[in-house]
């Protein structure tokens, strides 16, 4: 597998020599091995924060002290990135579960636009039409938006953010089953907004992620340099966990003074950027959340559980897949799933096999294979 090239710097603005970031690296990795014997040992589930404190305390050789101590933190830093949450929330037993796909780390430069208009070809899509109410009758469901329009199908695929379904803001009639909304609220919605800023001129090195170390992970921060993949100036702040929940009380432009201090911490010359955008995930009310993740001591049949049809109704979205949660492939691949099951549903119901339109629902047997102008890039 690739690995990003860093530039880690200290409260000073120092860089942290590369060797130092190796041997930390490397001393990290060791910790997280050691926690599958903890999960081993014990039957009840626990925070992966309070399963590396064992495998310190049995490990003193694995304790790091002043600046390796801080580039560890900021190695936690990047692992609560991963599950957009703080490490006392992520669970023992699942942090590791995830079946991740092979290869380097990429990035679509044009944005995932051309993927999704690619995709959306020949669908009817009707856009800014809020869904309020989904109700189950007589073999059909009944779709209402918020303007007093409904629309009637055979069958639905719901692929609402977990967030919007956990706030209860789509009503269900009748209530959906108990193991269902069990599943819901269990499931875990965790936070990771961005802060793009775009600048005149490039004033950092030529690095894939520039990195903040600090004393404690909630103190590290780290950017995402644009420029190398793209060739435009721009450097993106990642924020997640309680940080991020912290950025969204802020305005854009206390966000971007707040990002922009921790710059100048890293970079002392660094100049004002001059455009910005800033994300929020958590408030943003079609979201309320960025992508789930496992808490400590929940059920392990979760994500089974959700993703589980309810009569006509199917559940796609990054939630509900197994083996990719909280990743666009996972969403994906869980939307294929869903249309698959759907269509063996209404072909038995309906005596219908091969292409076929009913009601609102188009689903085709096979995906055609779609040429998508877009390029990927290392970071």
């Amino acid at each position: 597998m690739l690995r990003l090239s860093y530039a880690l710097f200290d409260k000073n603005g120092q860089q942290v020599p590369q060797e130092i970031v190796t041997k930390v690296g490397e001393t990290f990795e060791k910790i997280l091995k050691e926690t599958v014997k903890v999960r081993d040992e014990h039957a009840n589930d626990m925070a992966l924060i309070q399963a590396m404190a064992i495998v310190l305390d049995r490990n003193p050789h694995l304790k790091l002290v002043g600046l390796e101590y801080e580039v560890l933190q900021w190695c936690i830093c990047r692992l609560e990135a991963w599950f957009a949450t703080d490490t006392d929330n992520i669970s023992l037993k699942n942090w590791d579960q995830e079946h991740v796909l092979t290869g380097g780390h990429g990035l679509v430069v044009n944005g995932y636009d051309p993927v999704i208009k690619a995709l959306a070809r020949d669908l009817d899509i009707h856009l800014n039409h809020r869904v309020t109410k989904i109700i189950q009758r007589y073999n059909k469901v009944i779709v209402c938006v918020e303007d007093g329009a409904s629309f009637v199908a055979d069958a639905a695929i719901i692929t609402v953010p977990l967030g919007v379904l956990k706030a209860n803001i789509i009503k269900f009639e009748p209530e959906l089953p108990i193991e269902k909304l069990s599943a819901i609220a269990d499931l875990g919605v965790g936070i990771e907004n961005k802060i793009a800023l775009k600048f005149n001129t490039v004033f950092w090195p030529n690095v894939e992620v520039l990195g903040r170390v600090a004393p404690t992970s909630n103190s590290c921060g780290y950017f995402l340099n644009l420029h190398k993949a793209t060739g435009n100036p721009v450097l993106v702040c990642m924020v997640a966990g309680r940080l991020a929940y912290e950025i969204e009380k802020l305005s854009d432009e206390e966000s971007v003074n707040f990002v922009m201090s921790q710059l100048r911490k890293m970079l002392p010359k660094a100049t004002e950027p001059v455009q910005y955008l800033v994300s929020r995930w958590g408030s943003d009310p079609n979201s309320l959340g960025s992508y789930s993740c496992d808490l400590v001591g929940k059920p392990a049949d979760l994500y089974e559980r959700f993703c589980a049809p309810v009569g006509n109704l199917f559940f796609a979205g990054e939630a509900a897949c197994i083996d990719h949660s909280g990743s666009v492939h996972g969403a994906y691949s869980s939307g294929i799933a869903a249309a698959e099951d759907c269509r063996r549903r209404l072909s038995t119901q309906l005596g219908i096999s091969g292409l076929f339109h009913v009601g609102k629902i188009v689903v085709r047997e096979e995906m055609t294979e779609v040429m998508v102008p877009f390029q990927i890039s290392r970071l």
